[in-house]
């Protein structure tokens, strides 16, 4: 043998190493083009909402059209985002400031009003950055995914603020009462549950990354080395080089 490839012995081609594409996703893409619709119809449904004192029935059906169509694009641009690949920084950012952004604003605005009390407000904002930051906390521990509950409670909410968005009378405006009532309950549940989740979660990461510790000293001090141009699997339950992977971010995020 003379170890060289059969190819290049008898003057064949030889074939080059394959390397993989990286492929680059645009920022313009159809995801984060509704992010950013969504983003802009913050402002426009604020100024809606407080028109000619805020208690104009004409100026909040308007209003209540711009949050519907917020909160539509919020149902589509994540699915859009991981079912092609659309994923970017820029959308793993900004989403989620824009989900915040436009249920903040119709809840202020609604308590501002006198329509809605304060402290339903106050339950839901809480909840809603506290839950949010809680994920960054735990994140290079693993991924909380999003719960059947935590989309219930998305829709309950939507469903909620806009009944009062709309100047109802009557039985409907009894009934965004109960609707609302449901809402803050799958909140505090969901967020409750949530918190439960990255307690267990963070613990079972530092007790791995502990025990991966113990078990690489343990091996460095029986004079076992890693083999030439092999690295080591770094300790602890995921990479510190993609924390949760770009899809599992943005998942993260919807709670």
């Amino acid at each position: 043998m003379t170890g060289v490839p059969a190819s290049a012995a008898g003057n064949g081609p030889v074939a080059k190493p394959k390397t993989a594409a990286v492929r680059q996703v645009s920022l313009w893409n159809i995801a984060n083009i509704l992010t950013m619709v969504r983003l802009l119809l913050v402002p426009g449904f604020v100024l809606l909402m407080l028109a000619n004192g805020g208690d104009d029935p004409a100026w909040r059906s308007f209003a209540w059209a711009a949050f519907t169509i917020a909160m539509i694009t919020d149902l589509f641009d994540g699915e859009l985002a991981r079912r092609y690949n659309l994923i970017t920084d820029f959308g793993k950012l900004a989403d989620p400031i824009a989900d915040k952004a436009i249920m903040g604003a119709a809840l202020i605005c609604l308590s501002a009003l006198g329509d809605l009390p304060w402290w339903v407000t106050t339950v839901i904002l809480v909840r809603e950055l506290g839950i949010t930051l809680m994920r960054f906390w735990v994140i290079r521990h693993g991924v909380i995914p999003a719960s059947r509950g935590g989309k219930m409670k998305t829709l309950a909410q939507g469903v909620a603020v806009g009944m009062y968005v709309l100047a109802l009378t009557g039985p409907l405006a009894s009934l965004r009462w109960w609707v609302m009532g449901l809402a803050v309950l799958l909140t505090v549940g969901t967020g409750l549950d949530y918190v439960r989740q990255a307690v267990v979660l963070r613990r079972a990461g530092l007790a791995e990354a502990t025990e991966g510790a113990a078990t690489a000293t343990a091996t460095a001090a029986e004079g076992h080395t890693e083999p030439a141009g092999e690295e080591a699997e770094p300790a602890g339950p995921r990479a510190a080089a993609d924390p949760g992977g770009a899809a599992e971010v943005r998942d993260a995020l919807e709670d």
